[in-house]
């Protein structure tokens, strides 16, 4: 009777299915990644899956078809990070993803018809033929007084919208040599971060946040000498509270708000974050360096992904420019020309 007892326990125990793996990686993160910043393939990194990553990123995410692929996988529950695994809590947050993403797409929509909407009203409206003057009427027409001109826009403009957007504090100066951390400024979510180092080899500066975790912002990385100005709090997964410098040589970082950049310059060398303040229209660009070459243009709208240029090696081409008030930030080891019509 034992006996019997002993092969049916057996029995039950060998046809109970295997427990399944389930990866390390969060399903709402790799979801936020490839919805946020999927079109510079932060989503496969993520999962570690850095070759096509890395061909995601200088495809500008296959001209925008690999993002809504790559979107929908993730929302399906059919991502697996590098070993093969679903991802962490996909069951628990599946819903409230999909109607994340869907209220974001109405929304960018919406936005898109009230600006467009909003563009063909700024038109001036035509002025109707006015009736042939009599004797009485020409008196008074001779004596009226002309309209006056409508002002200029001026600089004041745009450095008022960027106070208003990012805020404001007051420039800081830290002059270091090797390893820091920096306390970013209080006042303002995002800055720039102008920066210059003396030595040889490798040079970073990074972005932490409260808990001193990756923003995901790698404002500099370079080996040997480097001059040049980033922007800190245009693509951050959170609020930026520390600059990490790693260097083995003397270093000047200044920090200063984002309303003190200079209008947009025709030709420069390196990092530079630059005013547009015109119409939408066309920027032709060139480039004759051999690294990586970005144009991103950060507007109000959160919706507006503004890379215009992600090239490696030499470039010569135009492209579409959002009408401004916004900011134009240049990421370039070489000599550059900018030309916005």
């Amino acid at each position: 009777m034992s006996d019997s007892n002993a092969v049916t326990t057996e029995n039950k125990s060998d046809s109970a299915p295997p427990e399944t793996q389930i990866s390390s990686r969060s399903f709402v993160l790799t979801w936020l990644f490839a919805l946020l910043l999927g079109f510079f393939g932060v989503d496969r990194f993520y999962l570690g899956k850095v070759g096509t990553g890395l061909l995601k990123l200088v495809t500008f995410s296959g001209f925008g078809i690999w993002y809504l692929v790559d979107l929908i996988i993730v929302l399906s529950g059919s991502a697996r990070d590098k070993q093969g695994l679903p991802l962490a809590e996909f069951a628990q947050h599946k819903k409230i993803a999909w109607i994340v993403t869907a209220a974001a797409i109405v929304l960018s929509l919406v936005i898109s018809g009230v600006t467009a909407g909003a563009s063909s009203n700024t038109a001036a409206p035509a002025v109707p033929a006015a009736p042939a003057a009599s004797e009485d009427t020409e008196t008074a027409t001779d004596t009226a007084p002309a309209a006056p001109e409508e002002p200029e826009a001026d600089s004041a403009t745009v450095q008022q919208w960027a106070v208003d957007t990012y805020g404001t504090f007051d420039a800081v100066t830290e002059i270091g040599t090797g390893d820091s951390l920096i306390t970013l400024p209080a006042g303002a979510t995002a800055g720039l971060v102008t920066a210059q180092y003396d030595g040889g080899g490798n040079f970073s500066i990074s972005v932490l946040n409260a808990a001193n975790e990756s923003t995901g912002e790698l404002l500099v990385n370079t080996i040997g000498a480097y001059t040049g100005t980033t922007v800190y709090g245009f693509q951050s997964f959170s609020e930026g509270v520390t600059l990490q410098v790693a260097a083995d040589a003397p270093w000047t970082i200044t920090m200063s708000p984002i309303s003190t950049a200079a209008p947009l310059a025709a030709s420069g060398t390196g990092d530079s974050v630059y005013f547009y303040e015109g119409p939408a229209g066309q920027l032709t660009a060139s480039y004759s360096g051999s690294s990586n070459f970005v144009v991103f243009q950060q507007t109000s709208d959160d919706f507006n992904f503004g890379l215009l240029i992600n090239e490696i090696g030499t470039y010569s081409g135009t492209v579409p420019l959002t009408a401004g008030p916004s900011v134009l930030t240049v990421t370039a080891d070489a000599p550059w020309t900018l030309e916005a019509k």
